[in-house]
């Protein structure tokens, strides 16, 4: 089936071939003719692959994320597609290596809303060449391209200049884009060949065939390794008592893929397998509504239909299915403005939208990094150092003789992993916290100066978060950081620089506000039905020569009630200025469907493990915690007494958990300025 003449289709052949039947069901293909294509061969052509920055051209090792692209060219549908780190003006580059094995990657080609996606979401900034792992590259390209010029006829026909299709199959382009798709080879989620591998005894081989999972949100099963008994259950939309302890094979249609699989888990199946109907494509099985909200304990996945299955099972004879995962190269690596190799991430789900996430965060850096370029006088406190354990990370600074004359101090910070690659990053998100003490007999020491959390498997997150009404925390030229996480945490390396500027960058000082003392407020706690009732009304007078008061404070919500509060459920922060103003903060995002995803600009990490699109209580994984920052000089008495009181609420009452009650997270001040 496959060509021999290249040396690299050895590795290739290592994933694709079997000593087992294989099914590759095309998706519709209707391309009626072919571009006169040939391929290059000259030495730009060819560029990196006769050696990278001293490494052996032997192999596919050589590149690792942050390593510098080499030039490359290679032959599209429309001429030649190049590439070259020399070129200032460069446009963030995709590169998306489609293979016809994978279900996941046939239903991101063929799900009309994915292709919308691509459209509606990929950055004007961006490029992307798509390339075939297969020896049916050419026929590949054109039915890609088909499939996306036909969904730009309702719309977004201006980004077809910036997508490449190649006819070139990868395992033939003679450049090092085969090294990292091969080398950045994959066999998780969504990543890798799922298969199913079916069998009976009458047969002389077994019979593989593609798969993708249900969205794994609401079903909390997982298949096993070992074989399972697969019985016919019809369309799945009645109860079959037959099924039991059993996958059952039921075809799409008649009901919803919910109805089904919840039908089948009533029926006692341990799995479901939805097979399309004939010359349909696999589809993404999720759900819709309130159907999300229900869990279903048994896995299930969807595949293209099997004659000799359904012959078998017809006839009555057993037929054993088992779940595998072969891994198989990467489907998606990127080239940064930068002209920087990146990994692409997770997608947990078919869409072309994920890879316009990381296109956006890419933007997102870009501007970052120009605004890091701007003059500051930058103190180093961490530079890649472990941050584990009850200790976390710490050091000793020395600030510079007149950083009290500042009046903007800004964080930036960076977490990355042990290793270059995602897959030696930490598991789970977790909140991390940077604490500062200069003297210790002084109130403000070990007050939180900044809060953020870690992205889940992801290494790339970089922030900069504006601290500047807490300079009165550093109170002395020698302080102490100390930044830290669970301490059962897995390690992350983190990186923290103070910016010190000033807010009018021409000199003219004499309007400037400066902060000069920090009052503490309230601190957060168990949010139960005590939460409220723990807190009572503080009273103060204004320093004298106030000239504004802030109300500053760094509220997260966390965990999960039967509520889902406070980390998915829309909670209430109020601060109640002499009885009659109050001054409220709502986490209206907590718990929507795209709350975190919609902030990628803002600096979320994209494409991490976990759940990491839904909306959060005050947070997103991968994510600085913004400080709420609310000028409330106007709702004071400047010469008098003054009080506040803080309150917090589920979905306008007070919370009222039954059973596993979340928590708050808060650090609430006063700053005084003069």
């Amino acid at each position: 089936m496959f060509h021999s003449r290249f040396l690299l289709l050895c590795f290739y052949l290592l994933y694709f071939c079997a000593a087992f039947r294989v099914n590759a069901t095309s998706p519709p293909r209707n391309a009626k003719s072919s571009d006169n294509l040939h391929h290059i061969d000259s030495p730009e052509h060819n560029a990196g692959s006769t050696g990278y920055r001293g490494r052996s051209t032997e192999g596919l090792e050589g590149f690792e994320p942050g390593d510098v692209a080499p030039a490359f060219k290679v032959q599209t549908l429309n001429g030649v597609f190049q590439y070259s780190p020399q070129n200032d003006s460069r446009s963030a580059l995709i590169v998306h290596a489609f293979t016809n094995k994978s279900a996941f990657l046939e239903c991101l080609w063929t799900w009309n809303e994915s292709l919308s996606d691509l459209l509606k979401y990929l950055p004007a900034n961006t490029e992307v060449l798509l390339l075939s792992l297969d020896d049916t590259a050419q026929q590949d390209a054109l039915w890609m391209k088909e499939q996306v010029y036909t969904a730009a006829a309702h719309g977004g026909k201006e980004i077809l200049s910036r997508l490449h299709f190649s006819p070139i199959p990868v395992f033939a382009l003679g450049n090092w884009l085969p090294r990292v798709l091969y080398s950045w080879g994959c066999g998780g989620h969504n990543c890798g060949l799922a298969q199913v591998l079916f069998s009976s005894p009458d047969w002389s081989a077994p019979v593989i065939a593609k798969r993708l999972n249900a969205r794994y949100d609401w079903l909390n099963g997982r298949w096993g390794a070992d074989p399972y008994r697969l019985l016919d259950a019809g369309d799945g939309c009645k109860p079959v008592a037959s099924v039991k302890g059993a996958v059952a094979w039921v075809s799409e249609g008649g009901c919803s893929f919910f109805t089904k699989i919840k039908t089948m888990a009533e029926s006692n199946a341990t799995g479901v397998l939805v097979y399309a109907l004939p010359g349909h494509p696999i589809q993404d099985m999720n759900c819709l509504g309130d159907d999300c909200s229900t869990s279903i304990n048994i896995p299930a996945s969807m595949v293209h239909i099997e004659p000799s299955v359904m012959e078998a099972l017809r006839k009555g004879n057993p037929v054993n299915v088992t779940i595998q995962v072969t891994p198989s190269p990467n489907f998606f690596f990127a080239i940064n403005q930068k002209g920087a190799l990146s990994e692409m991430g997770w997608f947990l789900y078919p869409s072309f939208r994920f890879m316009a996430w990381q296109a956006q965060w890419f933007i997102f850096n870009e501007a970052l990094q120009e605004h890091l370029s701007q003059p500051a006088v930058i103190v180093p406190v961490f530079d890649r150092h472990l941050m584990q354990g009850e200790t976390g990370a710490q050091a000793v600074v020395d600030l510079p003789e007149d950083f009290m004359d500042y009046d903007i101090l800004e964080l930036d910070a960076s977490l990355s992993c042990p290793g270059r690659r995602d897959e030696t990053c930490a598991h789970w998100d977790h909140t991390v916290q940077l604490y500062v003490c200069c003297d210790r007999t002084s109130p403000y020491c070990n007050l939180e100066l900044g809060r953020w959390i870690t992205a889940f498997r992801r290494g790339t997150g970089h922030w900069l978060t504006d601290v500047s009404p807490l300079i009165p925390l550093l109170n002395d030229k020698k302080c102490v950081f100390t930044m830290k996480t669970v301490p059962w945490a897995m390690p992350w390396m983190t990186s923290l620089q103070l910016r010190f500027s000033h807010s009018n960058q021409t000199g003219n000082y004499s309007d400037r506000l400066y902060p000069f003392k920090v009052m503490s407020l309230f601190p957060g706690g168990t949010f139960d039905k005590d939460y409220n009732s723990r807190y009572q009304e503080i009273k103060f007078t204004l320093p004298a020569s106030t000239k504004k008061v802030e109300l500053y404070a760094v509220i997260t919500a966390h965990g999960s009630d039967e509520n889902f509060c406070g980390e998915f459920c829309v909670t209430s922060h109020h601060f109640l200025i002499n009885r009659s103003i109050n001054n409220t903060l709502v986490f209206e995002t907590a718990g929507s469907p795209l709350g975190c995803a919609m902030r990628v600009f803002e600096g979320a990490v994209p494409n991490e493990h976990g759940t990491w699109l839904y909306g959060r209580g005050g947070w997103c994984d991968g994510l600085q915690v913004d400080p709420w920052r609310t000028d409330i000089t106007s709702q004071l008495d400047m010469s008098g007494t003054n009080s506040v009181l803080y309150f917090g609420l589920f979905e306008g009452r007070n919370p009222d958990p039954k059973t596993n009650p979340g928590y708050i997270i808060m650090y609430s001040s006063l700053v005084f300025y003069k």
